[in-house]
């Protein structure tokens, strides 16, 4: 697979780490130059790219909050204006804000819209214009098992998420006839720092809902969103992959 993704241009969302991170060293492994955007996050998006470019690869940091429509613009114009194109985005970036439904404030509702489906709604529309331009373009939207499952004192999160789902489905539509695809990724319990923070109790009774034993790794999910980037998956659009170890069936 090394050299698949020669001649192509990736845009990670969050990449600076968990899913993110592990999403841009493998495209950039397999031969694409990556585009590596964060918000606050300068220094571990600099190590990731440092990390792409002693490996032999390319790659450069960007700093964009992804829920702001003018910084997503010059997002997208400054990659184009280094690399020359854009031909795969990664909507990685996402936060979350739980409580139970009534405790939840409109702020912490917005907060998890604005970042995890608002902004994905932003980028693709930025980043499709020249997709369309060159009759192709890979577009992979990060949701959650929990957007299929449902979640207890996740209501912002859950909904937003399910919301990506709709949007991806209802982009693949629009821009088949282009060789755009426009696919999910709904991820599991993953080893990332929000993981990491729930406390080991609650970890090992998350574990158990797991029929293949624990926690996913950042690069089994990097995997599947750079098999969706591919050639390999030319023919698989709308469509929603599910990388949970079995949790949601």
């Amino acid at each position: 697979m090394a050299g698949e993704l020669d001649g192509r241009v990736a845009l990670v969302t969050g990449g600076s780490r968990g899913i993110g991170r592990a999403t841009a060293l493998r495209l950039a492994e397999m031969g694409a130059t990556v585009a590596v955007n964060y918000n606050a996050s300068a220094g571990p998006a600099e190590e990731v790219v440092s990390q792409i470019t002693v490996a032999g690869g390319n790659g450069a940091a960007f700093a964009a909050d992804v829920a702001d429509p003018k910084a997503v613009e010059a997002l997208i114009a400054a990659v184009v204006g280094k690399f020359g194109k854009l031909d795969i985005l990664v909507n990685n970036a996402g936060i979350v804000r739980d409580n139970i439904m009534m405790r939840m404030s409109l702020d912490e509702w917005d907060a998890v819209f604005n970042t995890n489906l608002r902004s994905m709604f932003i980028t693709c529309q930025a980043a499709l214009r020249g997709m369309m331009r060159n009759r192709w373009g890979r577009i992979i939207n990060l949701t959650s098992v929990v957007a299929l499952s449902g979640n207890s004192g996740q209501a912002n999160y859950v909904a937003a998420k399910a919301g990506v789902i709709g949007l991806s489905k209802s982009l693949a539509r629009e821009y088949a006839s282009r060789s755009i695809t426009v696919n999910a990724i709904a991820p599991g319990y993953i080893d990332t720092d929000i993981v990491a923070a729930i406390s080991e109790n609650l970890q090992t009774e998350m574990i158990k809902q797991i029929p293949l034993g624990r926690i996913g790794k950042p690069e089994e999910v990097a995997d599947a969103i750079a098999f969706l980037a591919s050639e390999r998956a030319a023919y698989i659009t709308g469509q929603v992959l599910s990388v949970n170890g079995g949790m949601y069936m």
